[in-house]
């Protein structure tokens, strides 16, 4: 082996130790561990907003690390060590949320359950306290006020009563235009009669003359 090769072999192997220690320097740092329990329905709030943001930020930093690791020699070590970091911190998110979430549905539980205690113990004391109250006295009666008059009633009566009058009055109606009929009858047969008697005058007065032109 030449000292050229040696000198080669040396300079691709001090290359590719500082292509690890680069990639290695870029790593994130172990995720943190999982925040304490939640005391507060309040604070469950911050951390799942804290958790939203977090993500953002996990997700960035990811996008960020996978461009340097094209960069890189081993870029599908790099690229499977950007992974992993991010599926790690994730899920200690992941648990930050479930914990706050899960705080959060209890203390509603226990409100809830909290009230009906609350609204039974009430029902007890006020049961308790009618017991203890004598009976109210009964009512004296009251006299009963007379019934009004139904304003139907009176609109019928008036329906009947006007019907009893246009009966009346159509029957009077009827005897005056009898009486009427009667009346005309009357004077035509006498206006009749009295035009054949002057026809019958005039035809004797008539016969008469022509005797009397005979003679």
């Amino acid at each position: 082996m030449t000292n050229a090769q040696s000198l080669l072999r040396s300079a691709a192997a001090a290359l590719v130790l500082a292509l690890l220690a680069a990639c290695a320097s870029e790593q994130q740092a172990p995720p943190p561990a999982p925040a304490s329990p939640t005391t507060s329905v309040a604070q469950a709030d911050e951390r799942l907003a804290a958790v939203a943001a977090e993500r953002a930020a996990i997700e960035a930093n990811h996008a960020a690390r996978e461009a340097v690791c094209y960069d890189k020699f081993f870029v599908n070590n790099c690229l499977d060590e950007a992974k992993e970091r991010r599926r790690s911190a994730l899920a200690v998110q992941r648990a930050i949320e479930i914990e706050a979430e899960h705080f959060k549905r209890k203390f509603k539980v226990e409100e809830r359950d909290r009230q009906m205690a609350e609204a039974e113990v009430r029902y007890r004391e006020e049961e308790a306290r009618a017991a203890t109250q004598p009976p109210a006295p009964p009512k004296a009666p009251t006299a009963v006020p007379p019934a009004r008059p139904s304003p139907v009633a009176k609109r019928v009566a008036r329906h009947n009563e006007k019907v009893q009058q246009d009966a009346a009055q159509e029957a009077a109606d009827v005897q005056k235009r009898a009486a009427n009929a009667a009346a005309y009858e009357a004077r035509r047969r006498k206006s009749e009669e009295k035009q054949k008697e002057v026809a019958k005058r005039k035809a004797e007065n008539e016969a008469k003359r022509a005797k009397a032109e005979q003679k």
